[in-house]
């Protein structure tokens, strides 16, 4: 990624405090993120006890507060980014800074722990997936997703998405994508049965983004956000997924 006069290499964190001013941007370099956070969001099932706790790993800025609004938990946002943690804490995330592989949180601490889009980021996925179940409760809830370690997944995801104006360019390393059938073995090993389906943006409200983008550019002061897009189940797990699983226990 090449920002503010320095090049940075592939998924470097630096890269979110340079775009700390996109994360809340609707039609912003992380558009996609909200889009994802909403359907991750609809995984998770109103807080099954009071002070139930939700632990989010890789929380960003915490796009993922505004749809659990109402469910009932305590949000708790881990993440490396100080920038990010800040608006994190806005949006009223209790937020702690650490990494996803050694998480300062007690074992069994929460009944719901949410992993969205960070496996793909970090370099020893399995450790965070051995921190994400060591987290939950028995019985608690794993949300997650993530990019499948394919060649499709390579091609649509850094190939092509990033010649278009909508991912910024070197934010994935296509080496840290995470094999699903890997993944569900991973978790099995930790307690947790995960159940994945593929998922992606609806053809017609990403067109309609894509059209709004290539209009706007990157105007920070563009009012017309229009409808995000959804994103919507698919039948290959080829490119991005969601899982779901339970830990036993």
């Amino acid at each position: 990624m090449r920002d503010a006069g320095r090049t940075l290499p592939r998924n470097d964190p630096r890269q979110y405090d340079d775009l700390a001013g996109e994360w809340w941007r609707p039609d912003g370099a992380f558009a996609m993120l909200h889009w994802l956070a909403e359907a991750r969001a609809a995984l998770v099932p109103p807080a099954p006890r009071p002070d139930a706790l939700l632990v989010d790993l890789g929380c960003g800025a915490g796009l993922l507060a505004p749809h659990l609004a109402g469910k009932g938990y305590r949000h708790v946002g881990v993440d490396l980014t100080r920038s990010a943690l800040a608006q994190a804490a806005e949006h009223g995330v209790t937020v702690v800074q650490g990494d996803a592989t050694a998480v300062p949180l007690a074992d069994g601490c929460a009944d719901v722990v949410a992993a969205g889009e960070l496996l793909e980021h970090v370099p020893d996925w399995r450790a965070a997936v051995a921190e994400a179940c060591r987290l939950l409760r028995p019985g608690g809830l794993l949300v997650l997703d993530t990019l499948n370690d394919t060649a499709l997944s390579r091609l649509l995801a850094v190939r092509i998405a990033e010649r278009l104006p909508t991912v910024p360019r070197g934010i994935h390393d296509p080496r840290l994508f995470v094999d699903a059938r890997a993944l569900v073995a991973e978790c099995e090993r930790h307690g947790v049965r995960l159940r994945l389906r593929g998922v992606r943006p609806a053809i017609g409200g990403l067109l309609g983004w894509l059209l709004r983008r290539m209009r706007d550019g990157n105007r920070p002061d563009a009012t017309d956000a229009g409808p995000p897009p959804r994103i919507v189940p698919t039948w290959s797990t080829a490119v991005l997924y969601q899982g779901r699983g339970t830990r036993s226990g």
